[in-house]
């Protein structure tokens, strides 16, 4: 975050615009090894934008609302790519949305959460983090992933792992119902639960609140780099679609591709939290991602597919169910005490690679 309140580096102001440039001039051509280096590159620029302007804003409206700013605004976009990919390819990706959900999960879990707990305590030891916040997320977070992800699968109205008409829209209705809750809980009634109870060691926390017009100004660039890279990732999936055929690999790993490509903001963010001390933003961001990962993606999914009539996969298959359930397991133990070490992190790091190899393989 820059140092001055009412001067943002120029970096955070000329990335962004880049970004789109790249992404109007990609269009002419569409595919090149060349092309598609330089979308990557834009893409990453306008991941560092974006989170820098997220830091900015949430240091003007204090926690635990910034740690909202980055999660909800990347998944609404999310889900308008989500939907958008399902509408056009129409029943050839119905299980678009589970996968992409599946994987955001797990990457958050436990790809960002270990990086975050590895790199901080390798710099500090141990961290210390607030356990009714962190139990309060991963609560709603058990009970939205098995309700919408395992339970279609142990139905019978409708064949496969899809829900009938009325159980989809339950699914959706619970499932906004739930995040709706939490975030209640997070912003009004409970805030005291999100916020760490230590100093953290990190200048930027202690700098002078950000002005009207920087905030402003970084609340409409961070929209704008948002947008740009959810739509630079698009234009990155037909080259990873057609590398995950050629390799062979599960159509699922095109959801892996999408989920972490969209959830490098918070990654980086979250990371970078960590290593200043502030675990308890950390967690925030990650947990708070996972949730409105499934929170806002399975009503607004289940809504369109309920209106257009068309089917809809949810239920992850016995491997991912296996790993869903270990991850809720490990990640209960990890948050039970209210300190972390390298120890936890390194677990979930295997838990994250063994989800990435077991779906490449299986």
């Amino acid at each position: 975050m820059s140092r001055s309140p009412n001067a943002l580096p120029y970096w955070t102001l000329i990335l962004p615009p880049l970004a789109w440039l790249v992404l109007g001039v990609s269009g002419f051509a569409d595919g090149h090894p060349l092309v598609l280096a330089i979308v990557a590159l834009a893409l990453a620029g306008a991941v560092f934008a974006a989170v820098h302007h997220a830091e900015v804003v949430a240091h003007r409206i204090g926690e635990p609302f910034g740690t909202l700013v980055l999660a909800i605004a990347v998944t609404i976009i999310e889900v308008a790519l989500i939907v958008s990919v399902m509408l056009s390819a129409g029943a050839e990706k119905s299980g678009l949305a589970r996968d992409t959900v599946f994987a955001a999960v797990m990457i958050v879990c436990n790809g960002i959460v270990g990086t975050c707990l590895l790199v901080g305590g390798l710099r500090h030891g141990e961290q210390d983090f607030r356990v009714s916040g962190a139990n309060t997320a991963l609560t709603v977070l058990a009970a939205l992933a098995i309700l919408t992800l395992v339970m279609p699968n142990y139905l019978s109205a409708a064949p496969g792992p899809v829900l009938s008409t009325s159980q989809l829209a339950f699914a959706g209705v619970t499932s906004l119902a739930l995040y709706g809750v939490f975030v209640f809980i997070q912003t009004v009634r409970h805030r005291d639960y999100f916020l760490s109870g230590e100093a953290p060691q990190d200048e930027s926390v202690h700098a002078e609140v950000p002005g009207t017009r920087t905030t402003f100004t970084s609340a409409i660039a961070l929209v704008v780099c948002l947008v740009a890279v959810v739509l630079l990732a698009k234009r990155l999936s037909p080259a990873v679609e057609r590398a995950v055929e050629a390799a062979g690999a599960p159509e699922a790993v095109v959801g892996i591709v999408i989920a972490a490509l969209v959830l490098l903001p918070e990654g980086v963010a979250a990371t970078r939290a960590a290593h200043a001390n502030r675990l308890q933003t950390s967690l925030n961001l990650a947990l708070g991602s996972a949730l409105a990962s499934i929170g806002l993606t399975i009503p607004t999914v289940a809504a369109v597919f309920v209106w257009n009539d068309m089917p809809l996969a949810l239920g992850i298959g016995g491997m991912e169910t296996v790993l869903l359930s270990l991850t809720l397991l490990v990640s209960t133990l990890t948050l039970a005490t209210g300190r972390t070490t390298i120890l936890q992190g390194a677990v979930h790091l295997v838990l994250f690679a063994a989800y990435l190899f077991l779906s490449v393989t299986h």
